[in-house]
């Protein structure tokens, strides 16, 4: 028979709550702050192009963002299977939660 210790589920299931707070609340910081670039990149983009200092070919940007976000749709497998892990999944995925909607 299997034995199974409280103590150490309950310390991988904190610890792993606590990792995964942490960088959900990273990721929200660092999320926002791309969001911000990007879009003050886009806004220089569109003065020097109404300015005729540089051509921007906006359907090649299109065509990137839309390859970009294909691939990130990909790795989501990745990432369900790391969350079915019993007890550190659930912590991690329990703390990225809160420490992104903290964040």
């Amino acid at each position: 028979m299997v034995e199974i210790d409280p103590t150490t589920l309950g310390l991988e299931f904190a610890g792993s709550a606590l990792l995964g707070g942490i960088i959900g609340y990273g990721t929200k910081r660092i999320a926002k702050l791309l969001a911000i670039i990007i879009g003050v990149q886009l806004v220089v983009f569109r003065y020097l192009q109404s300015q005729e200092i540089i051509i921007v070919d906006w359907d090649a940007l299109t065509r990137g963002v839309i390859a970009t976000s294909e691939q990130a749709e990909q790795g989501t497998t990745y990432l369900e299977s790391l969350a079915s892990t019993v007890t550190v999944g659930a912590g991690f995925t329990t703390g990225f939660l809160i420490g992104y909607h903290r964040g």
